[in-house]
């Protein structure tokens, strides 16, 4: 497995400056939100039953671009500052470069399945998986002295997921797993 978190990485100059670290999830998932964020005014969008305790859209934006800001942020101070001699075991290092990669791209694959494929049950199991990479990597890191501040770092990120799983599960389950109009299952 850890040959395969290696291939699947971001090269170690993105980890190693802390700008490239926190700027490109901002820039990516700023990238995909604007492309694929559904129009308020949409009928469909307007129908689809939602969960309780769902924040006002408005709050969506910024919250995520602060999120991506600190898990970027951690990924430096996990991943790129271990190159400079913390004390961090190289498989641990291989581990959470390719497990934070993976998860950036789960993360950047959630919208594009739940709003404009329009798949709810997808969208959910990305986002379990999603969960549940972070609250590896968040436990991995605050296990290590050398990486407990990156740890710290993702413990909003993995509340906001948790919030978001509840949410697209929610969605999907009152909207019969499917917004596709005139069909119930997916």
């Amino acid at each position: 497995m850890t040959s395969f978190l290696y291939h699947i990485a971001l090269p170690e100059a993105v980890f190693d400056s802390p700008a490239v670290s926190i700027l490109l999830p901002i820039a990516l998932g700023t990238a995909v939100g604007y492309s694929t964020r559904p129009s308020l005014d949409d009928p469909d969008v307007r129908a689809m039953k939602q969960p309780p305790l769902r924040p006002p859209p408005q709050v969506f934006g910024p919250v995520w671009t602060v999120l991506y800001g600190l898990m970027g942020y951690a990924a430096h101070r996990a991943i790129g500052q271990t190159t400079a001699g913390l004390d961090v075991p190289q498989d641990t290092r291989i581990i959470s470069a390719g497990l934070y990669t993976l998860q950036l791209g789960l993360n950047l694959a959630w919208m594009p399945l739940f709003f404009t494929l329009k798949r709810p049950l997808a969208a959910t199991i990305d986002s379990v998986a999603l969960l549940g990479i972070n609250g590896y990597l968040t436990a991995l890191w605050l296990e290590n002295t050398s990486t407990e501040v990156a740890g710290w770092c993702m413990v909003p990120y993995v509340a906001w997921l948790s919030l978001a799983t509840y949410l697209s599960a929610g969605a999907g389950y009152l909207n019969g797993w499917s917004f596709k109009k005139g069909s119930k299952k997916e």
